[in-house]
Protein backbone atom coordinates (compact mmCIF):
# COMPACT_ATOMS: atom_id res chain seq x y z
CA UNK A 1 0.00 0.00 0.00
CA UNK A 2 1.18 3.67 -1.01
CA UNK A 3 2.56 6.03 2.19
CA UNK A 4 1.51 9.59 1.97
CA UNK A 5 4.44 12.23 2.31
CA UNK A 6 3.64 15.28 2.91
CA UNK A 7 6.57 18.21 2.30
CA UNK A 8 5.06 21.61 3.08
CA UNK A 9 6.45 24.18 2.97
CA UNK A 10 9.03 23.42 0.41
CA UNK A 11 11.52 25.40 1.52
CA UNK A 12 15.04 27.23 -0.43
CA UNK A 13 12.36 28.40 -2.69
CA UNK A 14 10.94 31.55 -3.29
CA UNK A 15 6.90 31.54 -2.17
CA UNK A 16 4.59 28.65 -0.94
CA UNK A 17 4.83 25.56 -2.26
CA UNK A 18 3.20 21.83 -0.64
CA UNK A 19 4.51 18.59 -2.16
CA UNK A 20 2.18 16.01 -1.89
CA UNK A 21 3.63 12.58 -2.72
CA UNK A 22 2.64 8.62 -2.38
CA UNK A 23 5.08 5.98 -2.09
CA UNK A 24 5.42 2.36 -3.19
CA UNK A 25 8.86 0.28 -1.81
CA UNK A 26 10.55 3.82 -2.32
CA UNK A 27 9.15 4.64 -5.41
CA UNK A 28 7.44 7.93 -5.76
CA UNK A 29 4.00 6.84 -7.45
CA UNK A 30 2.22 9.42 -7.84
CA UNK A 31 2.65 13.73 -6.71
CA UNK A 32 0.81 16.75 -6.19
CA UNK A 33 1.85 20.43 -6.59
CA UNK A 34 0.12 22.95 -4.50
CA UNK A 35 0.44 26.67 -4.50
CA UNK A 36 -0.92 27.55 -1.11
CA UNK A 37 -1.29 31.37 -1.96
CA UNK A 38 -3.41 32.98 -4.56
CA UNK A 39 -2.38 35.39 -7.10
CA UNK A 40 -3.96 38.85 -7.62
CA UNK A 41 -1.70 41.33 -9.35
CA UNK A 42 -3.96 40.37 -12.41
CA UNK A 43 -7.40 41.90 -10.33
CA UNK A 44 -5.37 45.25 -8.34
CA UNK A 45 -4.15 45.75 -12.42
CA UNK A 46 -7.43 46.23 -13.80
CA UNK A 47 -8.91 49.49 -14.22
CA UNK A 48 -5.68 51.57 -13.74
CA UNK A 49 -3.69 52.66 -16.80
CA UNK A 50 -1.18 50.50 -19.03
CA UNK A 51 1.40 53.45 -18.63
CA UNK A 52 1.87 52.43 -14.65
CA UNK A 53 0.93 48.57 -15.10
CA UNK A 54 4.92 47.77 -15.10
CA UNK A 55 5.43 49.18 -11.43
CA UNK A 56 2.79 46.58 -9.96
CA UNK A 57 3.61 44.27 -12.02
CA UNK A 58 7.42 43.34 -11.13
CA UNK A 59 5.84 43.45 -7.35
CA UNK A 60 4.30 40.26 -8.43
CA UNK A 61 7.79 38.97 -6.86
CA UNK A 62 10.64 40.11 -4.52
CA UNK A 63 13.34 37.57 -6.59
CA UNK A 64 12.05 38.02 -10.48
CA UNK A 65 11.21 41.81 -10.17
CA UNK A 66 12.87 43.09 -13.36
CA UNK A 67 11.23 40.27 -15.56
CA UNK A 68 7.64 40.76 -15.02
CA UNK A 69 8.75 44.90 -15.25
CA UNK A 70 10.23 43.90 -19.05
CA UNK A 71 7.50 41.87 -20.27
CA UNK A 72 4.68 44.44 -18.69
CA UNK A 73 6.27 47.49 -20.80
CA UNK A 74 6.73 44.72 -24.01
CA UNK A 75 2.82 43.71 -23.29
CA UNK A 76 1.96 47.42 -23.89
CA UNK A 77 4.44 48.66 -26.37
CA UNK A 78 3.13 45.15 -28.56
CA UNK A 79 -0.82 46.46 -27.64
CA UNK A 80 0.28 49.47 -29.54
CA UNK A 81 2.49 48.76 -32.18
CA UNK A 82 5.48 50.95 -30.83
CA UNK A 83 9.15 50.41 -31.75
CA UNK A 84 11.53 51.54 -29.19
CA UNK A 85 14.89 52.85 -29.88
CA UNK A 86 18.00 51.43 -30.23
CA UNK A 87 19.63 52.77 -26.95
CA UNK A 88 16.33 51.92 -25.11
CA UNK A 89 16.66 48.05 -26.37
CA UNK A 90 20.12 47.31 -25.54
CA UNK A 91 20.15 48.82 -22.06
CA UNK A 92 17.42 46.14 -21.72
CA UNK A 93 19.14 43.51 -22.51
CA UNK A 94 21.97 44.38 -20.22
CA UNK A 95 19.39 44.68 -17.29
CA UNK A 96 17.70 41.80 -18.34
CA UNK A 97 21.27 39.81 -18.38
CA UNK A 98 23.37 41.12 -15.21
CA UNK A 99 19.85 40.23 -13.62
CA UNK A 100 19.79 36.52 -15.16
CA UNK A 101 22.97 36.46 -13.69
CA UNK A 102 22.61 36.84 -9.54
CA UNK A 103 19.28 34.94 -9.75
CA UNK A 104 21.44 31.79 -11.29
CA UNK A 105 24.12 32.45 -8.76
CA UNK A 106 21.22 32.59 -6.37
CA UNK A 107 19.66 29.40 -7.71
CA UNK A 108 22.51 27.30 -8.31
CA UNK A 109 24.82 27.98 -4.38
CA UNK A 110 22.18 29.59 -1.99
CA UNK A 111 18.96 27.48 -3.13
CA UNK A 112 19.61 23.94 -4.74
CA UNK A 113 23.65 23.20 -3.90
CA UNK A 114 22.68 22.27 -0.22
CA UNK A 115 21.12 19.25 -1.82
CA UNK A 116 24.34 17.89 -3.09
CA UNK A 117 27.01 19.48 -0.97
CA UNK A 118 27.23 17.88 2.49
CA UNK A 119 28.74 20.74 4.91
CA UNK A 120 29.62 17.66 7.76
CA UNK A 121 31.53 16.06 4.92
CA UNK A 122 33.55 19.02 3.95
CA UNK A 123 34.42 19.67 7.58
CA UNK A 124 36.04 16.47 7.68
CA UNK A 125 38.19 17.74 4.26
CA UNK A 126 42.02 17.88 3.80
CA UNK A 127 42.77 21.72 2.95
CA UNK A 128 46.09 20.66 1.27
CA UNK A 129 44.05 17.95 -0.77
CA UNK A 130 41.32 20.49 -2.06
CA UNK A 131 43.68 22.61 -2.79
CA UNK A 132 45.65 20.12 -5.11
CA UNK A 133 42.33 19.23 -6.56
CA UNK A 134 41.08 22.90 -7.64
CA UNK A 135 44.57 23.56 -9.12
CA UNK A 136 43.57 20.66 -11.84
CA UNK A 137 39.74 21.44 -11.61
CA UNK A 138 39.37 25.16 -11.61
CA UNK A 139 41.52 28.30 -13.03
CA UNK A 140 40.68 30.34 -10.21
CA UNK A 141 42.54 32.35 -7.63
CA UNK A 142 41.32 31.74 -4.11
CA UNK A 143 42.14 27.94 -4.31
CA UNK A 144 44.95 28.19 -1.96
CA UNK A 145 45.20 25.84 1.46
CA UNK A 146 44.65 28.77 3.76
CA UNK A 147 41.49 29.43 2.23
CA UNK A 148 40.38 26.20 2.63
CA UNK A 149 41.43 26.00 6.52
CA UNK A 150 40.01 29.24 6.85
CA UNK A 151 36.14 27.57 5.46
CA UNK A 152 36.65 24.00 7.41
CA UNK A 153 37.46 25.86 11.00
CA UNK A 154 34.02 28.02 9.72
CA UNK A 155 32.24 25.04 9.44
CA UNK A 156 33.12 23.16 12.01
CA UNK A 157 32.73 26.68 14.20
CA UNK A 158 28.78 26.42 13.01
CA UNK A 159 28.63 22.63 13.62
CA UNK A 160 29.71 22.59 17.22
CA UNK A 161 27.05 25.93 18.19
CA UNK A 162 24.40 23.50 16.74
CA UNK A 163 23.09 26.87 15.32
CA UNK A 164 23.13 25.93 11.49
CA UNK A 165 21.25 28.98 10.36
CA UNK A 166 21.49 28.55 6.21
CA UNK A 167 23.16 24.99 6.93
CA UNK A 168 20.49 23.32 8.28
CA UNK A 169 19.99 20.18 5.88
CA UNK A 170 19.93 16.29 6.02
CA UNK A 171 23.49 16.11 6.76
CA UNK A 172 24.89 12.46 6.62
CA UNK A 173 22.17 11.30 3.85
CA UNK A 174 23.58 8.79 2.35
CA UNK A 175 22.78 10.74 -1.15
CA UNK A 176 25.63 12.66 -0.26
CA UNK A 177 27.94 9.76 -0.48
CA UNK A 178 28.94 10.55 -4.29
CA UNK A 179 31.69 13.29 -3.25
CA UNK A 180 35.05 12.86 -1.84
CA UNK A 181 35.10 15.59 1.18
CA UNK A 182 37.28 17.50 -0.35
CA UNK A 183 35.20 18.44 -3.55
CA UNK A 184 32.03 19.22 -0.36
CA UNK A 185 35.04 21.52 0.60
CA UNK A 186 35.99 23.04 -2.62
CA UNK A 187 32.21 23.78 -3.14
CA UNK A 188 31.21 24.73 0.32
CA UNK A 189 33.80 27.89 -0.64
CA UNK A 190 32.09 28.32 -4.00
CA UNK A 191 28.89 28.56 -2.17
CA UNK A 192 30.74 31.44 0.34
CA UNK A 193 32.24 33.29 -2.24
CA UNK A 194 28.88 33.20 -4.39
CA UNK A 195 27.33 35.65 -2.33
CA UNK A 196 30.04 38.29 -3.27
CA UNK A 197 29.09 37.95 -7.05
CA UNK A 198 25.62 38.01 -6.88
CA UNK A 199 26.15 41.13 -5.18
CA UNK A 200 27.90 42.47 -8.06
CA UNK A 201 25.22 41.38 -10.32
CA UNK A 202 22.73 42.95 -8.17
CA UNK A 203 25.19 46.47 -7.98
CA UNK A 204 25.77 46.50 -11.96
CA UNK A 205 21.68 46.39 -11.98
CA UNK A 206 21.72 49.41 -9.59
CA UNK A 207 23.45 51.10 -11.88
CA UNK A 208 21.52 51.13 -15.39
CA UNK A 209 18.77 49.75 -13.65
CA UNK A 210 18.25 53.10 -10.99
CA UNK A 211 17.66 50.11 -7.82
CA UNK A 212 17.89 46.76 -7.32
CA UNK A 213 15.15 45.06 -6.80
CA UNK A 214 12.34 47.34 -8.29
CA UNK A 215 14.15 48.68 -11.12
CA UNK A 216 12.74 52.92 -12.16
CA UNK A 217 14.20 53.31 -15.52
CA UNK A 218 12.02 51.61 -17.60
CA UNK A 219 8.32 53.48 -19.61
CA UNK A 220 6.44 51.67 -22.16
CA UNK A 221 8.00 53.08 -25.19
CA UNK A 222 11.60 52.58 -24.22
CA UNK A 223 13.41 53.13 -20.79
CA UNK A 224 13.25 56.60 -18.51
CA UNK A 225 16.95 56.57 -18.03
CA UNK A 226 18.20 59.38 -19.67
CA UNK A 227 21.36 58.62 -22.33
CA UNK A 228 23.92 61.09 -23.25
CA UNK A 229 27.57 60.14 -23.28
CA UNK A 230 29.00 63.67 -22.68
CA UNK A 231 26.95 64.84 -20.04
CA UNK A 232 27.66 63.98 -16.38
CA UNK A 233 24.08 64.41 -15.02
CA UNK A 234 22.92 61.48 -17.18
CA UNK A 235 23.84 57.84 -18.29
CA UNK A 236 27.63 58.66 -19.91
CA UNK A 237 30.25 56.60 -20.78
CA UNK A 238 31.52 56.56 -17.29
CA UNK A 239 28.38 55.32 -16.06
CA UNK A 240 28.25 52.66 -18.59
CA UNK A 241 31.65 51.22 -17.34
CA UNK A 242 31.04 51.66 -14.13
CA UNK A 243 28.24 48.93 -14.79
CA UNK A 244 30.53 46.87 -16.45
CA UNK A 245 33.09 46.84 -13.76
CA UNK A 246 30.33 45.50 -11.67
CA UNK A 247 29.30 43.02 -14.21
CA UNK A 248 32.38 42.22 -15.78
CA UNK A 249 33.67 40.35 -12.11
CA UNK A 250 30.62 38.06 -12.03
CA UNK A 251 30.86 37.12 -15.66
CA UNK A 252 34.68 35.95 -14.66
CA UNK A 253 33.64 34.00 -11.71
CA UNK A 254 30.15 32.30 -14.18
CA UNK A 255 32.88 31.10 -16.25
CA UNK A 256 35.68 29.63 -14.08
CA UNK A 257 33.70 28.78 -11.02
CA UNK A 258 29.96 28.38 -11.82
CA UNK A 259 30.43 26.29 -15.04
CA UNK A 260 32.98 24.43 -13.57
CA UNK A 261 30.94 23.39 -10.72
CA UNK A 262 27.97 22.47 -12.85
CA UNK A 263 30.17 20.10 -14.80
CA UNK A 264 31.73 18.68 -11.44
CA UNK A 265 28.67 18.36 -9.55
CA UNK A 266 27.09 16.03 -12.48
CA UNK A 267 30.26 13.94 -12.84
CA UNK A 268 29.47 12.61 -9.50
CA UNK A 269 25.97 12.50 -9.71
CA UNK A 270 25.94 11.22 -13.11
CA UNK A 271 23.23 8.71 -12.22
CA UNK A 272 21.04 11.63 -11.93
CA UNK A 273 20.59 12.19 -15.52
CA UNK A 274 18.48 9.28 -15.69
CA UNK A 275 15.60 10.91 -12.80
CA UNK A 276 13.82 13.50 -13.15
CA UNK A 277 12.90 13.86 -17.02
CA UNK A 278 9.05 14.33 -16.47
CA UNK A 279 7.21 16.22 -19.53
CA UNK A 280 8.89 16.06 -22.47
CA UNK A 281 7.69 18.81 -24.65
CA UNK A 282 9.88 21.86 -24.27
CA UNK A 283 8.97 25.44 -24.90
CA UNK A 284 11.00 28.39 -24.77
CA UNK A 285 10.78 32.48 -26.48
CA UNK A 286 13.27 34.62 -28.58
CA UNK A 287 15.02 37.10 -26.48
CA UNK A 288 17.89 39.84 -26.67
CA UNK A 289 16.56 42.03 -29.55
CA UNK A 290 19.35 43.38 -31.46
CA UNK A 291 17.20 45.51 -34.06
CA UNK A 292 14.41 47.66 -33.84
CA UNK A 293 12.18 45.80 -35.48
CA UNK A 294 12.69 43.03 -33.21
CA UNK A 295 13.28 40.37 -35.85
CA UNK A 296 16.68 39.48 -34.81
CA UNK A 297 17.17 37.80 -31.54
CA UNK A 298 20.67 36.83 -29.69
CA UNK A 299 18.75 33.75 -27.92
CA UNK A 300 16.38 31.12 -29.91
CA UNK A 301 12.82 30.34 -29.18
CA UNK A 302 10.32 27.14 -30.39
CA UNK A 303 8.33 24.21 -29.39
CA UNK A 304 10.07 20.64 -28.69
CA UNK A 305 7.33 18.32 -28.59
CA UNK A 306 9.62 15.51 -27.49
CA UNK A 307 13.19 16.02 -25.73
CA UNK A 308 14.19 13.09 -27.01
CA UNK A 309 13.90 13.83 -30.82
CA UNK A 310 16.04 16.95 -31.30
CA UNK A 311 15.24 16.74 -34.86
CA UNK A 312 11.26 17.92 -34.84
CA UNK A 313 11.42 21.45 -33.72
CA UNK A 314 9.25 24.37 -34.14
CA UNK A 315 11.22 27.78 -34.45
CA UNK A 316 9.64 30.75 -33.33
CA UNK A 317 10.85 33.41 -35.35
CA UNK A 318 9.97 36.08 -33.45
CA UNK A 319 7.33 37.48 -30.98
CA UNK A 320 4.35 37.80 -33.46
CA UNK A 321 4.97 34.24 -34.67
CA UNK A 322 1.50 33.50 -34.73
CA UNK A 323 2.53 29.52 -33.77
CA UNK A 324 3.52 31.43 -30.32
CA UNK A 325 0.70 33.90 -29.58
CA UNK A 326 -2.51 31.63 -30.61
CA UNK A 327 -1.49 28.26 -28.80
CA UNK A 328 -1.56 29.50 -25.39
CA UNK A 329 -3.96 28.73 -22.87
CA UNK A 330 -4.68 28.84 -19.49
CA UNK A 331 -6.68 25.68 -17.78
CA UNK A 332 -8.67 25.77 -14.06
CA UNK A 333 -9.60 22.49 -14.08
CA UNK A 334 -7.98 21.75 -10.72
CA UNK A 335 -7.02 25.27 -9.79
CA UNK A 336 -8.98 26.98 -7.30
CA UNK A 337 -10.89 29.84 -9.31
CA UNK A 338 -14.68 29.93 -10.42
CA UNK A 339 -15.58 27.79 -13.53
CA UNK A 340 -13.88 25.01 -15.33
CA UNK A 341 -11.90 26.43 -18.73
CA UNK A 342 -9.44 26.52 -21.00
CA UNK A 343 -8.98 30.31 -22.27
CA UNK A 344 -6.34 32.08 -24.49
CA UNK A 345 -4.79 34.87 -21.79
CA UNK A 346 -6.64 37.74 -23.52
CA UNK A 347 -10.32 36.25 -22.46
CA UNK A 348 -9.01 34.93 -19.13
CA UNK A 349 -10.95 36.13 -15.79
CA UNK A 350 -9.30 35.46 -12.43
CA UNK A 351 -12.07 34.56 -9.89
CA UNK A 352 -10.86 33.10 -6.78
CA UNK A 353 -12.85 30.20 -5.31
CA UNK A 354 -11.54 28.00 -2.67
CA UNK A 355 -12.75 25.03 -2.23
CA UNK A 356 -10.29 22.56 0.00
CA UNK A 357 -7.90 19.98 -1.55
CA UNK A 358 -9.55 17.50 -3.60
CA UNK A 359 -7.49 15.34 -6.13
CA UNK A 360 -10.43 14.64 -7.99
CA UNK A 361 -11.22 18.19 -8.41
CA UNK A 362 -9.42 21.39 -7.81
CA UNK A 363 -6.16 21.43 -5.13
CA UNK A 364 -4.11 24.50 -6.33
CA UNK A 365 -3.99 28.11 -6.62
CA UNK A 366 -1.96 27.71 -9.87
CA UNK A 367 -3.60 28.04 -12.56
CA UNK A 368 -2.73 25.21 -15.77
CA UNK A 369 -0.63 26.81 -19.19
CA UNK A 370 -1.02 24.77 -22.09
CA UNK A 371 0.72 24.53 -25.27
CA UNK A 372 -1.20 23.00 -28.34
CA UNK A 373 -3.70 22.29 -25.33
CA UNK A 374 -0.58 19.66 -23.71
CA UNK A 375 1.52 20.46 -20.85
CA UNK A 376 4.65 21.78 -21.33
CA UNK A 377 7.83 22.34 -19.29
CA UNK A 378 10.09 25.57 -19.68
CA UNK A 379 13.28 26.74 -18.31
CA UNK A 380 16.73 26.30 -19.30
CA UNK A 381 16.51 22.39 -20.62
CA UNK A 382 14.28 24.06 -23.32
CA UNK A 383 16.40 26.77 -24.53
CA UNK A 384 19.68 24.69 -24.39
CA UNK A 385 17.42 21.49 -25.98
CA UNK A 386 15.89 23.91 -28.65
CA UNK A 387 18.93 26.34 -28.94
CA UNK A 388 21.51 23.59 -29.55
CA UNK A 389 18.75 21.90 -32.00
CA UNK A 390 18.68 25.07 -33.84
CA UNK A 391 22.34 25.27 -34.28
CA UNK A 392 22.95 27.98 -31.89
CA UNK A 393 26.98 28.88 -31.79
CA UNK A 394 27.63 29.51 -28.70
CA UNK A 395 24.88 26.97 -27.04
CA UNK A 396 26.13 24.08 -29.12
CA UNK A 397 29.86 25.37 -28.24
CA UNK A 398 29.04 24.91 -24.51
CA UNK A 399 26.64 22.39 -24.78
CA UNK A 400 28.82 20.36 -26.25
CA UNK A 401 31.37 21.39 -23.93
CA UNK A 402 29.92 20.39 -20.47
CA UNK A 403 28.31 17.06 -21.91
CA UNK A 404 31.16 16.06 -23.38
CA UNK A 405 33.09 16.02 -19.75
CA UNK A 406 30.42 14.62 -18.08
CA UNK A 407 30.05 12.03 -20.35
CA UNK A 408 26.48 12.20 -21.47
CA UNK A 409 24.17 12.59 -24.40
CA UNK A 410 23.00 16.16 -24.95
CA UNK A 411 19.19 14.86 -24.69
CA UNK A 412 20.42 13.79 -21.12
CA UNK A 413 20.04 17.55 -20.01
CA UNK A 414 16.22 16.73 -19.84
CA UNK A 415 16.62 15.58 -16.03
CA UNK A 416 17.10 16.10 -12.47
CA UNK A 417 20.53 17.49 -12.57
CA UNK A 418 20.53 17.92 -16.54
CA UNK A 419 18.24 21.12 -15.37
CA UNK A 420 20.86 22.59 -12.92
CA UNK A 421 23.95 21.64 -15.91
CA UNK A 422 21.27 23.13 -18.38
CA UNK A 423 21.16 26.51 -16.57
CA UNK A 424 24.91 26.94 -16.23
CA UNK A 425 25.28 26.40 -19.56
CA UNK A 426 22.77 29.20 -20.42
CA UNK A 427 23.83 31.58 -17.52
CA UNK A 428 27.84 31.15 -19.89
CA UNK A 429 26.07 31.63 -22.89
CA UNK A 430 24.90 34.79 -21.53
CA UNK A 431 28.44 35.77 -20.02
CA UNK A 432 29.55 35.87 -23.71
CA UNK A 433 26.74 37.71 -24.91
CA UNK A 434 26.98 40.43 -22.78
CA UNK A 435 30.38 41.50 -24.09
CA UNK A 436 28.87 41.78 -27.43
CA UNK A 437 26.12 43.91 -26.02
CA UNK A 438 27.89 46.05 -24.24
CA UNK A 439 29.88 46.86 -26.96
CA UNK A 440 26.84 47.36 -29.57
CA UNK A 441 25.45 49.52 -26.51
CA UNK A 442 29.07 51.62 -26.55
CA UNK A 443 28.73 51.96 -30.51
CA UNK A 444 24.93 53.25 -30.25
CA UNK A 445 25.26 55.80 -27.42
CA UNK A 446 28.27 57.05 -30.44
CA UNK A 447 25.85 57.15 -32.62
CA UNK A 448 22.27 57.56 -31.25
CA UNK A 449 20.21 60.34 -28.99
CA UNK A 450 16.88 58.77 -28.51
CA UNK A 451 16.35 56.14 -25.77
CA UNK A 452 12.22 56.61 -25.78
CA UNK A 453 9.12 57.17 -27.69
CA UNK A 454 5.44 57.65 -27.46
CA UNK A 455 2.94 55.56 -26.83
CA UNK A 456 -0.30 55.67 -28.25
CA UNK A 457 -3.94 54.32 -27.45
CA UNK A 458 -7.07 54.27 -29.19
CA UNK A 459 -9.90 51.52 -28.81
CA UNK A 460 -9.59 48.30 -27.64
CA UNK A 461 -5.97 47.08 -27.88
CA UNK A 462 -4.56 43.57 -27.56
CA UNK A 463 -0.73 42.77 -26.77
CA UNK A 464 1.56 40.30 -25.04
CA UNK A 465 5.12 40.54 -23.70
CA UNK A 466 7.32 37.56 -23.50
CA UNK A 467 10.81 36.94 -22.18
CA UNK A 468 13.03 34.23 -21.58
CA UNK A 469 13.35 34.77 -17.76
CA UNK A 470 15.75 32.33 -15.30
CA UNK A 471 13.22 29.46 -14.85
CA UNK A 472 11.89 30.33 -18.51
CA UNK A 473 9.64 31.43 -20.78
CA UNK A 474 7.31 34.48 -19.01
CA UNK A 475 4.26 36.42 -20.81
CA UNK A 476 2.27 39.24 -19.90
CA UNK A 477 -0.89 39.84 -21.49
CA UNK A 478 -2.71 42.74 -21.81
CA UNK A 479 -6.19 44.01 -23.27
CA UNK A 480 -6.46 47.67 -22.98
CA UNK A 481 -9.12 49.97 -23.88
CA UNK A 482 -9.70 53.54 -24.68
CA UNK A 483 -7.71 56.60 -25.74
CA UNK A 484 -6.56 56.62 -21.43
CA UNK A 485 -5.00 53.20 -21.64
CA UNK A 486 -6.98 51.87 -19.43
CA UNK A 487 -6.36 47.79 -18.86
CA UNK A 488 -9.66 46.04 -18.84
CA UNK A 489 -8.08 42.33 -18.66
CA UNK A 490 -4.64 41.10 -17.72
CA UNK A 491 -3.08 37.73 -17.47
CA UNK A 492 0.80 36.99 -16.85
CA UNK A 493 1.26 33.32 -17.46
CA UNK A 494 4.72 33.09 -15.61
CA UNK A 495 7.35 30.49 -15.48
CA UNK A 496 6.61 28.56 -12.23
CA UNK A 497 2.67 28.29 -13.66
CA UNK A 498 3.49 26.25 -16.36
CA UNK A 499 6.08 24.10 -14.55
CA UNK A 500 4.13 23.95 -10.93
CA UNK A 501 0.98 23.36 -12.53
CA UNK A 502 -1.64 20.79 -11.56
CA UNK A 503 -3.20 18.14 -13.41
CA UNK A 504 -5.07 18.57 -16.93
CA UNK A 505 -8.35 18.06 -17.34
CA UNK A 506 -7.30 14.81 -19.07
CA UNK A 507 -5.53 13.74 -15.99
CA UNK A 508 -1.93 14.81 -17.68
CA UNK A 509 0.35 15.88 -14.35
CA UNK A 510 2.52 19.04 -14.70
CA UNK A 511 6.04 19.34 -14.59
CA UNK A 512 6.87 18.53 -11.25
CA UNK A 513 4.17 16.30 -11.03
CA UNK A 514 5.51 13.82 -13.91
CA UNK A 515 9.52 14.79 -12.63
CA UNK A 516 8.77 13.18 -9.24
CA UNK A 517 6.98 9.94 -10.70
CA UNK A 518 9.81 9.61 -13.25
CA UNK A 519 12.31 7.24 -11.30
CA UNK A 520 12.86 9.30 -8.69
CA UNK A 521 12.89 6.72 -4.98
CA UNK A 522 13.21 8.14 -1.50
CA UNK A 523 15.43 6.14 0.72
CA UNK A 524 14.33 7.69 4.11
CA UNK A 525 11.11 9.14 4.40
CA UNK A 526 12.16 11.15 7.36
CA UNK A 527 14.52 13.00 4.75
CA UNK A 528 13.81 13.24 1.30
CA UNK A 529 16.43 14.75 -0.02
CA UNK A 530 15.65 13.37 -3.43
CA UNK A 531 12.19 14.90 -3.51
CA UNK A 532 14.05 18.16 -3.34
CA UNK A 533 16.41 17.60 -5.77
CA UNK A 534 14.00 17.08 -8.45
CA UNK A 535 11.35 20.26 -7.36
CA UNK A 536 14.58 22.66 -6.48
CA UNK A 537 16.14 21.44 -9.92
CA UNK A 538 13.46 23.67 -11.59
CA UNK A 539 14.04 26.45 -8.94
CA UNK A 540 10.35 26.98 -8.00
CA UNK A 541 9.62 31.01 -7.71
CA UNK A 542 6.10 30.66 -6.12
CA UNK A 543 5.17 34.20 -5.60
CA UNK A 544 5.45 34.60 -9.65
CA UNK A 545 2.94 31.41 -9.90
CA UNK A 546 0.66 32.64 -7.15
CA UNK A 547 0.46 36.28 -5.03
CA UNK A 548 -1.48 36.69 -1.97
CA UNK A 549 -4.25 39.94 -2.10
CA UNK A 550 -6.96 40.99 0.02
CA UNK A 551 -9.28 43.63 -1.60
CA UNK A 552 -9.95 44.63 1.71
CA UNK A 553 -6.50 44.65 3.34
CA UNK A 554 -7.82 42.63 6.27
CA UNK A 555 -6.17 40.03 8.45
CA UNK A 556 -7.65 36.55 6.95
CA UNK A 557 -5.52 33.75 8.12
CA UNK A 558 -2.40 33.17 10.80
CA UNK A 559 -0.43 30.10 9.66
CA UNK A 560 2.00 28.83 11.96
CA UNK A 561 4.43 26.35 9.77
CA UNK A 562 6.23 23.21 11.07
CA UNK A 563 8.63 22.94 8.78
CA UNK A 564 9.09 19.32 7.57
CA UNK A 565 11.77 19.41 4.62
CA UNK A 566 14.66 21.83 5.55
Amino acid sequence: MAKRLVIDPITRIEGHLRIETEIENGKVVNAYSIGTTFRGIEVILKGRTALDAWLFAQRICGVCTTVHAMACVRSVEDATNTKIPLLAQLIRNLILMSHTFQDNIVHFYHLTSLDWVDITKAAKADPKKAAKLAANLYDWPTHSVDRFKEVKELLNKIIESGKLGIFVGYWGHPAYDALPPEIHLILVSHYLEAFDYQRFATQANAVIGGKNPHIQSLVPGGVSLAINKDNPSTFNMERAQMYYSFVRKTCDFIKNVFFRDAIILSKYYKDWFNKGKGIKALLATPDLPTNVDMTNFDLPGGYLPDSDDLSNVEVFKDWKDPNLRNNIKEDIYHAWYKGAWAKHPWEETTEPEYTGINYDGKYSWIKGPLFKDKPAQVGPVAQVLIGYATGHELIKKYTIEATNEVGIPVGKLNSTIGRNLARAIRVRVLSDLLEKHFNMLIEAMNQETEYCVPVKFSGEQKGVGFHEAPRGMLSHWTVIQGPDGILKNYQAVVPSTWNARPRTAQGEPGSYEAALMDNIFVIDPEKPVEILRTVHSFDPCMACAVHLYDEDRKKRIFVQAKTLSR
